[in-house]
């Protein structure tokens, strides 16, 4: 089955389309058609009789047709292509069985396409091609169809139908349960055969072959047996998933054979005696730079080893612990550069902005060249993902001259995994740290803990709390891992801990850390990333050559707006790399030498545009108004809508709101309240009229008070009856006084209005510090209202003149009022309802 089953099954009554009964679906199968109609070719799809199919037309010929026949409220003729390569078809390219289609809607797309809902009617048979410009235009037969509704034998299929289709829908994963509801609902056997058919993951020529099954048993048996192969797939597929079992642990495995191994060389006498082994070691001890306390431990364990049978237990982890003792740096130190214009050379070449991060290194170095000896800082790069944060640490090793370990601490649940695991226990080792310290072979080296947010605890202990005496530069001089027993300094350690959420830090850590926040990129800084790292290493990695990969600028602008929604820039290099490989593929069969990517040859690599500048909807009624939110992603525009219908003075509130934001709610309520006679707002529209407060995408979950004054503007415009501006948006905390209060994710919030096509942002006066950061070429086209009252938004905010009256729109008959009173019992308190 095809996920775009859930067509139907829309919560908006204004967009879904109801099901067809079998008496609709009659009517529409008899009716008449014109002997003339304007043809539609689609691809890689088949329309069938009372289906509804969205498509997105981009032909020239095809945006003329809809166009034409849209405007004349004209009937179509939709017909498949036999091939969805062909860009151009000629008659011969199209079946000659086709649908009448009827176009329900026509919504226009801000590159030039055009996307339909067109709902089929009948199925006609081409008789001829009377016309190929401006379009196809052809004489056509109607089909007579069979509709044996009432037979036993048909009646026996569509329950066979229904029953293989809703377990299909309750074994696939990507389908929702709300479609086997869906699927029973539908009355006619017709409809249902073809709304089946068309959302079956089959090719065109054989939907092409149900669509042109005149018989009804006959559609509805291919239909029943393509039903079947998608069930038998999907049941193989759960019964390999249930046959899955754990293997046995092969390094385990491994080590325990091998120890008895040894354990038989020794007896066999094939092994080197025990002697020649410890003066090898004690001459590599001798060349070892050591501190005398180590050197203590470590001649113990020599002297220990050397009166250990080579056959017992013992014997092994002894050795292992001198290993580990001679492998690790404690006193080799690599020499620093410190040519800082040179670093930040380094630092520039390899990230583009970021230039808190950068300053601060070369304050570093700074400080470092002068002093000559000072204990490292311990920094953490918090911010969204794929903003560089990981490659930032590789940048700063190279600036520095020093080597690059990275440790990631995601899942880590295990103290022991920070701090060792103690001699006594089988199979011990020393911590991450140790472990990482070996692996630089410097005692000075930039040690990254990445992703230090995704730590968690359980019995096995807190990983972050070991972490304190790590990460505390009074501390880490005398770092003690369980495993060693003997003090190891960390404190020329440049440590640097990545994060997505501070939140998720604990706070006696989080104190410990130097926090530098990096923010999601704009848009003109992904260009230039793009340009300058993305798209050489792209080339780099599909083994293109530089003069055989030319992409534009207006190309890459298209790939950011159209084919990737993220603060970072992962997702953009994975697209262009998909780009790449397309041009590699190209060039590997001797179709081409090398391309030139423009604007309009990205959706041949890249299929359909999957992203859209969110435009501001207009507010052309009262009660609607734009704010601002943000994500882990980057920002986002989010609608506050507002109505009133006669109650009891209830106020509803919907959209998978918050704790936060409902108080949010509340407080706007009581501010309009405490204050309704300076808006001239009769007092009965708070006792005998419901409000509804509503945040669309509804199965988002939202919190923050960062709506308040979003929230009040739509309340004061809903009582006061006056229209929000167009193309205005806003975000703030508001107070029962009416002030507004700063917010945070200021860059996010007005990065995604200017990509969403607002033209005025209004935010808190105590936030122009956070628009001051933002590039001025990333603000070209928005202008920025600062406010510390109320008054100042409804100032900017709503239009002048009301549509309505409130002391009209809000009035209530007297009868009316004392039947509303004594249905209350007496009680004028607002119920609040959380749904």
């Amino acid at each position: 089955m095809h996920q775009d089953l859930v067509l139907l099954l829309d919560d908006d009554p204004e967009q879904s389309i109801p099901l067809p009964t079998a008496d609709e679906e009659k009517e529409m199968s008899t009716s008449d058609i014109p002997d003339s109609l304007p043809i539609l070719a689609l691809r890689n799809t088949v329309l069938f009789p009372g289906v509804v199919l969205p498509i997105t037309v981009g032909r020239d010929a095809s945006l003329r047709l809809v166009k034409d026949a849209f405007g004349d409220d004209r009937l179509i003729g939709v017909v498949a292509q036999k091939r969805s390569e062909t860009e151009n078809p000629a008659p011969d390219d199209l079946y000659e069985f086709g649908t009448v289609a009827s176009i329900l809607k026509l919504i226009k797309m801000p590159d030039g396409t055009k996307s339909i809902v067109i709902q089929g009617k009948r199925r006609f048979k081409i008789a001829q091609i009377v016309q190929e410009e401006p379009y196809f235009t052809a004489h056509v037969e109607p089909v007579i169809e069979d509709l044996a509704g009432d037979d036993i034998e048909i009646q026996a299929r569509i329950r066979s139908i229904k029953e293989l289709a809703i377990q299909i829908v309750n074994l696939s994963p990507n389908l929702p349960s709300e479609a086997a509801y869906a699927i029973q609902n539908i009355e006619s056997p017709t409809f249902l055969i073809h709304f089946i058919a068309s959302n079956l993951q089959i090719d065109v020529q054989d939907k092409q072959e149900l669509l042109e099954t005149l018989p009804l048993v006959d559609r509805a048996d291919l239909v029943m047996t393509y039903l079947n192969q998608e069930l038998q797939v999907l049941q193989l597929s759960e019964e390999i998933r249930t046959r899955v079992k754990s293997d046995v642990d092969q390094q385990q495995r491994e080590y325990l054979l091998r120890q008895q191994l040894k354990a038989i060389q020794d007896e066999l006498g094939e092994s080197e005696g025990v002697g020649n082994e410890v003066r090898e070691l004690r001459e590599k001890a001798d060349k070892k730079a050591l501190p005398d306390t180590v050197r203590e431990a470590l001649e113990k364990e020599m002297e220990k080893l050397s009166r250990s049978n080579p056959a017992s237990p013992d014997y092994a982890v002894t050795r292992n612990y001198i290993d580990w003792i001679l492998d690790i740096p404690w006193l080799d130190y690599s020499k620093d550069k410190l040519d800082i214009r040179k670093a930040g050379k380094i630092l520039n070449e390899d990230h583009y902005g970021l230039e808190a991060v950068k300053q601060r290194i070369l304050e570093y170095l700074a400080v470092l060249k002068l002093k000559g000896d000072m204990k490292a800082p311990i920094l953490c790069f918090h911010g969204p993902p794929g903003v560089g944060k990981t490659s930032l640490g590789k940048s700063i090793a190279r600036a520095l001259g020093r080597e690059f370990i990275r440790m990631s601490l995601g899942g880590i649940r295990d103290e022991a995994e920070i701090r060792g695991h103690r001699r006594t226990y089988v199979g011990a080792l020393p911590g991450r740290i140790i472990q990482g310290m070996k692996k630089a072979g410097t005692a000075n080296p930039v040690f990254m803990l990445d992703e230090v947010d995704k730590l968690g605890a359980d019995f096995r202990g807190d990983p972050s709390s070991a972490l304190l005496e790590v990460l505390d530069p009074e501390q880490n001089i005398a770092f003690n891992d369980h495993y060693l027993e003997v003090d190891y300094d960390l404190s020329n350690v440049l440590f640097i801990a990545t994060a997505n959420y501070l939140e998720m830090i604990p706070a006696p850590l989080r104190d410990r850390m130097e926090l530098i926040e990096i923010n999601g990129y704009t848009q003109e800084e992904k260009l230039a990333i793009a340009k300058q790292y993305l798209v050489p290493r792209q080339i780099e990695r599909n083994g293109l050559k530089k003069d055989q990969f030319n992409i534009s600028n207006a190309a890459l602008k298209l790939v950011i707006d159209g084919y990737t929604r993220e603060s970072g820039v992962r997702q953009l290099e994975r697209t262009v790399g998909a780009v790449a490989r397309g041009v590699a593929k190209k060039v590997a069969m001797g179709e081409s030498e090398g391309e030139k990517i423009d604007a309009k040859d990205i959706e041949s690599y890249l299929k359909a545009r999957k992203y859209y500048s969110d435009l501001a909807e207009r507010t052309e009624v009262p009660g609607v108004a734009t704010g601002l939110a943000w994500t882990p992603v980057g920002g986002d525009i989010l609608f506050i809508e507002v109505s009133v219908s006669r109650g009891s003075g209830r106020m509803i509130l919907t959209g998978q709101l918050g704790d936060v934001m409902k108080e949010s709610a509340q407080a706007a309520l009581s501010y309009v309240k405490a204050n309704a006679s300076e808006w001239d707002i009769p007092s009965d529209a708070f006792r005998y009229w419901d409000l509804h407060i509503h945040v669309p995408a509804g199965a988002v979950p939202k919190d923050g008070p960062s709506a308040g004054v979003a929230m009040l503007s739509a309340l004061i415009s809903i009582y006061t009856q006056r229209r929000v501006q167009n193309r205005v948006a806003m975000t703030g905390e508001i107070t029962l006084r009416g002030l507004v209060l700063p917010v945070g994710g200021i860059k996010e919030k007005v990065l995604a209005a200017k990509r969403a096509g607002i033209k005025l942002v209004i935010l808190p006066e105590k936030n122009r510090k956070d628009i001051e950061e933002i590039k001025t070429s990333s603000l070209r086209g928005l202008s920025v209202s600062y406010v510390k009252r109320m008054e100042d938004v409804i100032e900017i905010a709503l239009q002048k003149r009301a549509i309505n009256k409130p002391s009209e729109f809000f009035s209530i008959p007297e009868k009316e009022k004392i039947n509303t009173r004594a249905g209350s019992n007496g009680s004028s308190s607002t119920l609040l309802e959380t749904r």
